[in-house]
């Protein structure tokens, strides 16, 4: 099998399932086995970050950490109303614009889907001032077909429940549409990318981490790396495209235009946190994307920040840091797309920047 029928197999079988922050249980189990199957180093923490480690024939090499989030944002049972109802809180940055009439899907308490609707008030109905009104998420309800509170329990539900959009993954051509693109795409790549470096022989020692929370105050990559404690952290994620009729001079990024080095991100609202890269991962992407014919995209982009931000301050002399992305659009919603080229870009140059790692002073 070749790496765009694993990585089209990968991702849908991940897109597939359900992983809200705090709730990754069933993308922990896929990259827990999966990364078995590259090497016997798999362990999982506390929080359910899925940590394996390949590599390190030079004790003097970097300690490199590899990184791609597992969960996705969504909403939380907040209240079970009388007639069967259901309320919710918002988990992560889901846009409540596209709510409204969507298909989600909620986890009972033994972790089965449950199918829903999100309501929406009958067009026919509708008073013209309300027609262009986006409704607040606390005014939205679930309608699981039930009529009662009690039916809503008999089928496992109960307030703390996680719910997220009805998983769905179609191939169109080179794209990938569906719920969670972000970020199982970079899951898809941070996995086909440990199978690839376990067949070189690497220097320093690469640690692949799936993590969690990162859609929840970006907590899970934070708790790995400091236990890990890595000389280098590269980021794996979604960037967003400017390619769309409504988002065009945003920026210069396009689906199929191949990998992008994050140059500048600073998010501004409360955290006041960012990403600004180091030079000299700068400079080795950009040499092996030369010796690999190789395009880059760039992106510098405020008002977002990735797990990246707090990793990078680990330990007492900080973390050599990037974000590596690939583009996508119509991020948040349940129809992210991607294209399967800038997937495939990605992973080789990851394998061909990381495997010709060997000591170098990272000091400024």
């Amino acid at each position: 099998m070749n790496t765009t029928s694993r990585l089209i197999e990968d991702l849908e079988a991940m897109m597939g399932v359900s992983a809200l922050s705090g709730h990754e249980e069933p993308m922990i189990r896929m990259m827990r086995d999966s990364l078995g199957q590259v090497t016997e180093a798999v362990s999982t923490d506390c929080l359910g970050n899925v940590h394996a480690r390949i590599g390190g024939a030079d004790k003097d090499a970097p300690r490199v950490m590899l990184f791609a989030h597992m969960d996705q944002l969504g909403m939380i049972v907040r209240k079970i109303d009388p007639d069967g109802c259901v309320r919710m809180e918002r988990l992560g940055g889901i846009p409540e614009k596209v709510l409204p009439g969507c298909r989600m899907s909620i986890a009972n308490l033994l972790g089965n889907p449950i199918p829903a609707v999100v309501g929406i008030k009958a067009h026919h109905m509708t008073p013209q001032d309300e027609k262009s009104r986006v409704v607040p998420y606390a005014e939205l309800y679930l309608d699981l077909g039930c009529d009662s509170a009690e039916a809503v329990r008999a089928l496992g539900v109960e307030v703390g429940c996680p719910v997220a959009y009805e998983p769905y993954c179609a191939r169109w051509g080179n794209r990938i549409v569906g719920t969670s693109v972000d970020n199982r795409g970079g899951c898809a790549v941070l996995l086909e990318t440990a199978r690839r470096l376990k067949e070189r022989t690497l220097r320093c020692e690469v640690h692949i981490v799936a993590t969690v929370q990162e859609e929840f105050n970006l907590r899970g990559a934070l708790v790995a790396a400091q236990s890990i404690e890595p000389d280098i952290a590269v980021a794996l994620d979604v960037m967003v495209a400017g390619d769309t009729p409504d988002l065009r001079g945003k920026n210069d990024i396009v689906l199929g235009g191949g990998p992008i080095l994050g140059m500048y991100s600073f998010h501004g609202r409360g955290t006041l946190n960012g990403v600004l890269p180091h030079p000299a991962l700068v400079s080795s992407f950009r040499e092996s994307a030369g010796r690999l014919g190789m395009p880059l995209q760039y992106n510098a982009a405020a008002g977002l920040l990735t797990d990246l931000s707090y990793v990078q301050l680990v330990g007492k002399r900080g973390v050599a840091a990037l974000d590596l992305g690939f583009p996508a659009r119509y991020t948040h919603s349940p129809v992210e797309m991607c294209d399967l080229r800038d997937l495939e870009a990605l992973v080789r140059l990851l394998e061909e920047t990381v495997a010709g790692w060997g000591p170098m002073d990272l000091r400024r």
